[in-house]
């Protein structure tokens, strides 16, 4: 990765100054390109104004240098396909930078004294400065241990746990300012399952154990290599782990057809399992999750950051919902969808039913009871505009069960994924084990 390296702001009073001028820098953009438009004869919209070239790369670049929960709150609030933000700000949000500004030398190694000791680098034979990753929580570093070994550092930037709440709480303030977020809509619930689901990401102990845990629930399928944790390096801000050799996901396009689809096949299987046996979901679809071993042919898990615990009316949820979805049945979906936690808040016939149709058209891969091509098809598209019909046309803004979200934006990433792969995969056939018992015969 590049060494771009820049101090992490740790003070609260720093961070929140930090936004503020993001905001009015934002503002004296949307200004001067207002007064252009107007030279030139043109009536701009205010969101036309907010997402030009100039300020998306402020956007990016801010939240970069911030890291954490400034950065990552844009990710979790662009989650959803279409009915919970306008379109214009889920665009602008996704145009965040993939990977974050490293530290600096001397900041890491202050957190490594802080963590470990002053002579901390005697407990390695070699320690590599520069980052292998750099994400919004915490960077990556590549370490041999004095036994040999080669380990994997997630070493967690500082004061990060600290500025969550904070972070979460002015970004949202931010992007209320910007005239985007709907009036309507209660976000309250969803900010504070960001908070929670964040602190738990920021928990790197806590991170160990669902590692350790997924190790364990599928240690008898070879398939999948998840790293061990090396227990006496890891503290709660640095997690310490076999390094696993692999591929990057995204970088197999160029494989043959038959590994691309093995290696989607892999994904899905996982996914129900972790929802519908194990009821844990890891719900971060960030390509650079995954690493794949060509020569044994197992999906490589890396990050258990963002796992999420499932309740089992949820989790039956969902099989109801997609039992009742490969055989259109919309009253049974409809009474899954009110088990998962739709429909809480007052909703209109008209607009139950477009959630419904919205539910039909991104379950597609999976009523199809053949070989799905993902290469091939525009369902993310079709899934996007039926989302912005069903907020625009059906005037629906609501804010959906925060399970429904953590679910979706994973099963989202894993269409994209295969898409990116040009894969094929029956992802039906996948599903037929969870089919409700009574519609085995459909």
């Amino acid at each position: 990765m590049q060494n771009n390296s820049t101090k992490v702001p740790k003070g609260r009073l720093s961070r929140m100054s930090r936004l503020g001028l993001l905001a009015s820098r934002i503002a004296g953009g949307m200004v001067s390109e207002g007064v252009k438009q107007l030279a030139q004869g043109n009536r701009p919209k205010a969101s036309e104004l907010l997402l030009t070239p100039s300020n998306a790369k402020r956007v990016a670049d801010q939240l970069a240098q911030l890291r954490g929960a400034a950065m990552k709150v844009g990710q979790l609030l662009s989650m959803d396909a279409g009915d919970l933000l306008p379109p214009e700000l889920a665009e602008l949000l996704s145009r965040l930078r993939a990977e974050a500004n490293a530290m600096p030398i001397s900041q890491l190694n202050t957190t490594l004294q802080n963590e470990w000791e002053i002579d901390w680098q005697d407990r390695f034979q070699t320690f590599s400065f520069y980052p292998i990753a750099a994400a919004s929580i915490g960077q990556v570093h590549k370490a041999t241990t004095l036994e040999g070994q080669p380990v994997a550092l997630k070493i967690q930037y500082p004061g990060i746990k600290d500025s969550i709440d904070s972070d979460v709480d002015n970004v949202a303030t931010l992007l209320n300012l910007s005239g985007l977020l709907p009036k309507e809509v209660d976000y309250s619930e969803l900010l504070s399952e960001a908070k929670t689901q964040l602190h738990c990401e920021a928990d790197y102990l806590l991170e160990a154990e669902l590692l350790e845990q997924y190790k364990s629930l599928l240690a008898d399928d070879k398939r999948f290599l998840i790293p061990s944790v090396h227990a006496s390096l890891t503290t709660a801000n640095i997690l310490a782990m076999d390094f696993v050799e692999g591929e990057p996901i995204e970088s197999l396009l160029h494989q043959p057809q038959s590994v691309r689809d093995s290696v989607m096949a892999l994904a899905f299987e996982l996914l129900f399992k972790e929802m519908f046996e194990f009821r844990l979901v890891q719900t971060d679809p960030n390509f650079a999750n995954f690493l794949f071993q060509l020569d044994t042919g197992r999906l490589v898990l890396l990050d258990f950051g963002a796992t999420r615990r499932y309740p089992e009316h949820v989790s039956t949820g969902y099989q109801q919902l997609l039992s009742h979805a490969i055989n259109t049945d919309t009253d049974g979906m409809t009474q899954a969808l009110k088990q998962i936690g739709f429909f809480a808040q007052p909703i209109t016939a008209s607009q139950q039913a477009a959630v419904v149709e919205l539910c039909l058209e991104a379950c597609e891969p999976i009523r199809m009871n053949k070989t799905f091509d993902f290469g091939e098809s525009d369902l993310a598209l079709r899934i996007r505009d039926a989302g912005t019909q069903l907020s625009m046309k059906e005037n629906y803004w609501h804010t959906p069960p925060a399970d429904a979200i953590f679910f979706h934006r994973k099963l989202g990433g894993l269409y994209l994924l295969a898409a990116r792969l040009k894969s094929k995969v029956n992802v039906n056939k996948l599903f037929h084990h969870y089919i409700l018992k009574e519609m085995h015969d459909y």
